[in-house]
């Protein structure tokens, strides 16, 4: 039996499937979203959400046990690892109404639980039902990849899917990857009194980001005891004495209770049968053109199914650009130009645009790196969190090409150069207008102004013409 003909199927119920249902629904389109489990996807239940609360509570932690460099003295502190995840579990709990089927079919939507999959290029059957549609959106997500190591199925492992249902804190944890997740989690389980062991692949952690910001956190998180593993890839894993030994080659690399992977993602496509929608995809996810259509121009995808910038924020961006193209006309497009992200270690870590090394190359001599020391900024140094930089990447005209901001609330910092960088602004904005002092933002004015020094360190004629004029005065 077919059912009658929707505006647009929404396929997922994470982040960028939601905002699509909403909005369309809200719009007065009908819509049907489907999803297989439960709405809210990997942000709120594996993601985001989780990792920030337990990442909140190893932070309080870590504080309490550093209080007497500051002067307060207290007993070490008691960590109750199962009232923690019951912290991560309430937070959820207070977010999940916004997310909840209820909500959405209040808003109209019609919401369908099951498994589905495309079975021509305009219907989509799930539960023994066909939806046809005009448009459709496939917003299926990822998940962890699984690295191929001898006996990984057998001894055991976790995933992000599995690691916040954890009610008691391993003694020892490794982590296959040294990315954001990894990183993240590595120091939030050490501060809660895991003994992490992180392994990444690679000469340093966090691969994709500036290796000047790489090197401060991985200073930081070995003075916090995490064990770091460069050029690592564990090849076999078995159980000895009921711990789990991780080999590479004949080298014996780590002995644990636990293994968390953190090894990249891959995409939620197999069950779709794409095929049969005439929807071309690779190992990466769904190809899409620079409107998010996919090689069948009536159905859109977007978010992590796609591959590129794996952030909820950015699927959110794209669910736009979706339900803009899908319900009305397909003019708009994707725009990355200015995509900011944040890891959220201590120090954070957060980027825009593009790094050095990508300016470089391709502005060669006409590049500006503006850096700015946090200790040079008086606030973090009250708060005695002067560990870490800001970075600016300009040309020589002021035009913001990047910019890399490590350590404190380093996510919050950088909104104003992602500003100036999306109203196309000169670096020369943020020194402006008046930053509050004390504040952390005055990193911000401070790297900018030094656009201006290093202009006026290479012109020595300006130099030669100021040093005339201030002797003729003095002598006047």
């Amino acid at each position: 039996m077919t059912k009658n003909k929707y505006d647009i199927v929404v396929i997922g119920g994470g982040s960028g499937g939601l905002v699509i249902a909403a909005a369309a629904a809200q719009l007065k389109a009908k819509v049907a979203l489907v999803e297989k489990a439960r709405l809210g996807g990997d942000c709120l239940w594996f993601g985001c959400v989780p990792s920030k609360s337990l990442i909140h509570a190893s932070r309080v932690a870590y504080t309490v046990k550093n209080a007497a460099k500051l002067g307060i003295y207290t007993s070490p502190p008691e960590i109750d690892f199962a009232k923690v995840m019951a912290h991560v579990e309430r937070v959820q709990g207070e977010i999940e109404p916004h997310d909840s089927p209820e909500r959405f079919r209040g808003l109209g939507v019609e919401v369908i639980f099951g498994e589905g999959r495309f079975v021509d290029e305009q219907t989509f059957a799930v539960n023994g039902e066909n939806l046809r549609a005009r448009a459709f959106a496939v917003a299926t997500g990822s998940r962890s990849a699984i690295p191929p190591i001898s006996g990984l199925k057998d001894v055991g492992y976790l995933t992000n899917e599995e690691v916040f249902s954890l009610k008691k804190c391993p003694s020892s944890l490794a982590i296959i990857g040294a990315g954001p997740i990894g990183c993240e989690l590595g120091q939030a389980f050490q501060r809660l009194g895991s003994h992490v062991t992180l392994i990444s692949s690679r000469p340093q952690i966090l691969p994709k980001e500036d290796p000047e910001m790489a090197m401060v956190l991985q200073a930081q998180l070995a003075a916090e005891g995490v064990r770091i593993l460069y050029h690592t890839r564990p090849d076999r894993v078995e159980v000895v004495n009921g711990k789990k030994v991780l080999w590479m080659g004949e080298q014996q690399i780590a002995i644990v209770d636990e293994i968390l992977l953190a090894a990249g993602r891959v995409p939620n496509v197999e069950s779709l049968n794409l095929e049969a929608a005439g929807v071309r995809y690779n190992e990466k996810g769904i190809l899409v053109n620079e409107k998010l259509q996919t090689s069948n121009h009536g159905i859109y995808a977007c978010g992590d199914v796609i591959g590129g910038y794996q952030f909820t924020h950015v699927a959110g961006y794209e669910a736009t650009v979706v339900l803009k193209n899908a319900l009305f006309l397909p003019v708009s497009k994707a725009d990355y130009r200015v995509i900011p992200w944040t890891i959220f270690t201590d120090p954070e870590v957060a980027r825009v645009g593009l790094s050095e090394a990508e300016a470089k190359q391709r502005y060669g001599d006409d590049v500006y790196v503006l850096k700015q020391d946090f200790a040079g900024v008086d606030r973090a140094r009250t708060e005695a969190a002067n560990n870490g930089f800001a970075k600016i990447i300009t040309r020589g005209n002021g035009e913001i090409l990047g910019a890399h901001f490590i350590g404190p609330s380093a996510g919050e910092l950088i909104h104003e150069v992602v500003m100036a960088m999306a109203n196309k602004m000169k670096v020369s904005a943020l020194t402006g207008f008046i930053h509050v002092y004390p504040t952390l933002a005055e990193v911000n004015s401070k790297a900018a102004l030094g656009l201006t020094k290093h202009k006026y360190a290479k012109n020595q004629w300006l130099q030669g013409i100021l040093a005339r004029f201030f002797a003729w005065r003095r002598s006047w």
